[in-house]
This record gives C-alpha cells, sequence and structure tokens, in this order.
C-alpha cells in the first residue's frame, strides 16, 4: 500500500499538470486590432495623405495629414486648396487618435494652401517637407513648391524656404536616410510629367538633382520610399491603388504589383487606397493611406448644378493596414484581422 504521504504528493502535482501527457500551453494574446476607420477629422472631415512620427517630447506617435475641407461647401475643388496640415496624436500604440489641431505654417500674407507632408528627425530636430501653394482654387492648377520648416517639439517651426529641384512644380515628398549618411528626398515632379524624381543631400539644406527620372512611366504621385526585409521599397499612388517597386540600392527600381488596390469589407475601407506611409518596426510594416467611403472609384462623383460635388464624395477616412512579403514582393490582405500596435520605435 502506497504511504499516504507519498500519495498526497503525487495527486498534488497531477493537480498541477504533472501526470498530463500534454503540457499545458501559453495562451495566445488577443489581436489588438486597428480601429476602422483609424481616423477621421473631426472639424473637416477631410483628412488625407497622412504620415506618422514619433514624438519625443510627449511620447506618444503623431499623424500629420493634409486638412482637406471636405464638409464645406464651394465650388470645384476648393475644399482641396487653403488646406492646413492638421495633427492626430495617439498615446495608447496606434489604438486611438485624438485630434490637436493645426501646424502654423504661413509665411506670407493670405490664405494659402499646404499639402501632403513628411517629417523626418535628425540631430536633435524635426524637419519637415510640405507642398505649398499661393492662394484657394476652384480647380486643379498652380505652381506648387515643396518648402522645408525646422522645429524642435513638432509644435512651433521656423521657416527656411524652398528646395530647389527638377522644375518649379513639385509635390509629395518622401525622405529616407541612407546607410553613407546621405538623405534622399523623392517627390512628384508635375512640371516633368507627374513622375518621380529624386535629390540627395549630406545635411538637408544643400541638394543635388539626380539625372534623369527614379520612377518613370505613366503619371502617378505620393511616393512613400523605405526599407524593410533587406530590400529597398518605393510605393506610388496611380488612383487605383498603391503601385510597389522594389531595390537593393534604392536607384534601380524594378515594378511590382499592386496593393490596395480593390474594396475591403472594413467600415469606410473602399474602394482603393491612396497616397499614405509606411511604418517600419523590427520585422513588422504597416501602411497608413486614405480612402474615399463614398466612392465607387477614386474619381467618381459629378457637381450639382452649383458646381458643387455633394458632401459624401468629398469626405475622406485614414486606415492602416499590414504589410508583408510574400513571393518576394509586398502584399497586403486588409480584410483579414491583423495584430496592430505601433510601439516606441526609440527603444531596443
Amino acid at each position: 500500500m502506497m504511504h499516504p504521504y507519498r500519495l498526497l504528493i503525487l495527486l498534488a502535482w497531477a493537480a498541477f499538470g504533472g501526470l498530463s501527457t500534454t503540457q499545458a500551453q501559453p495562451a495566445r494574446p488577443a489581436l489588438r486590432q486597428a480601429p476602422a476607420p483609424l481616423f477621421r477629422d473631426p472639424i473637416y472631415d477631410g483628412a488625407a495623405d497622412p504620415v506618422l512620427i514619433w514624438n519625443r517630447e510627449e511620447q506618444a506617435w503623431w499623424m500629420l495629414y493634409t486638412a482637406r475641407r471636405a464638409n464645406q461647401d464651394g465650388p470645384g475643388v476648393s475644399y482641396c486648396f487653403g488646406t492646413d496640415i492638421g495633427i492626430a496624436s495617439s498615446a495608447d500604440e496606434g489604438q486611438t487618435w485624438t485630434y490637436r489641431g493645426s501646424l502654423d505654417l504661413e509665411f506670407e500674407r493670405g490664405r494659402n494652401t499646404f499639402w501632403a507632408p513628411d517629417v523626418v528627425y535628425h540631430n536633435g530636430t524635426y524637419h519637415l517637407f510640405v507642398a505649398y501653394l499661393p492662394g484657394v482654387r476652384s480647380e486643379w492648377g498652380g505652381v506648387a513648391h515643396i518648402v522645408q520648416y525646422t522645429s524642435p517639439n513638432l509644435w512651433d517651426w521656423t521657416y527656411k524656404g524652398p528646395l530647389h529641384l527638377s522644375s518649379d512644380n513639385v509635390i509629395d515628398a518622401t525622405l529616407m536616410q541612407m546607410p553613407d549618411q546621405q538623405w534622399h528626398i523623392w517627390y512628384k515632379d508635375q512640371g516633368n510629367g507627374s513622375i518621380t524624381m529624386t535629390a540627395t543631400s549630406p545635411d538637408l539644406e544643400h541638394w543635388q538633382v539626380a539625372d534623369g527620372p527614379a520612377i518613370g512611366g505613366g503619371s502617378h504621385e505620393g511616393p512613400k520610399a523605405f526599407r524593410f526585409q533587406g530590400w529597398y521599397w518605393m510605393l506610388t499612388d496611380e488612383w487605383k491603388g498603391m503601385r510597389v517597386y522594389r531595390s537593393k540600392d534604392a536607384k534601380t527600381w524594378e515594378k511590382q504589383g499592386l496593393i490596395l488596390d480593390g474594396p475591403s469589407d472594413r467600415p469606410e475601407d473602399t474602394p482603393s487606397g491612396a497616397h499614405g506611409d509606411v511604418v517600419v518596426l523590427g520585422d513588422r510594416a504597416y501602411v497608413f493611406y486614405f480612402t474615399h467611403p463614398g466612392r465607387k472609384t477614386h474619381f467618381e462623383g459629378e457637381r450639382n448644378a452649383d458646381n458643387v460635388y455633394p458632401y459624401t464624395k468629398r469626405r475622406s477616412s485614414i486606415q492602416v493596414a499590414p504589410l508583408t512579403l510574400e513571393n518576394g514582393t509586398l502584399v497586403s490582405d486588409r480584410s483579414r484581422p491583423f495584430d496592430f500596435w505601433l510601439s516606441d520605435p526609440t527603444r531596443p
């Protein structure tokens, strides 16, 4: 007969799984699902062209974006002009976003237009590159420049002036520092067929324009350059989704397929994804973009007798989706649930 003390030990061991033929597996954490939409501008309801940066002072993520005035009736496309750069912030790893206002960027008289920001942090200073057009128009047109500002805190900006690039009509900057410490800028050159051109700088002040286009071919906009999984990547907005390009040296680009080219089944995530940003955090990458949820195609919508587009066709929302590498190219399945969290990029 087994000693009673030994029997008690065996019973206790069994109670804690010691006699089980299978080891207990740790519970898988629940997916941290991204809100859909991720953000809608509560003032003008026309958030577009988002870019994200970690605010070191607030220890929070900031989203800067073109604040189209979508809920204000006006002739033609006037709601896309006279726009500020809006601010939304998140202190909970991207799960909720709070509207914070807009950047004070005016440097000359009148009501002027700011589009499509990009911002980088270098040697203790934030550098903002943004498209600028004087005045407000009712139809597409005007001459745009990419202008530069610097700030110690993302709130207070000092105007540095326009960049002298490949033409006098350029927008949509994206910047990246290369391993040799040189900065590269890519941008849409509207003066040369709306293709992507590039320039380099050792200090973010003096720029040397490269010979020939970085991405030629048909018209496109909103280039976004980044490094992920051992490759350099470029996304461009073709107004029917984003075209993917791949490169080993960020100079010669291999054209690949489209992402975000069709609607998903998430709220507000139609008809396709337009001009946005990519955040890479280790082995994770997310693409942030805007949608026109009231349209069937990117350019769909007719003006009424007063030359005004309906509000449902004007408004736009910000969304986020995962980027993954499959068979040598980037894909994005935003209909399937994915784990989403924006960790502090300054921590290892």
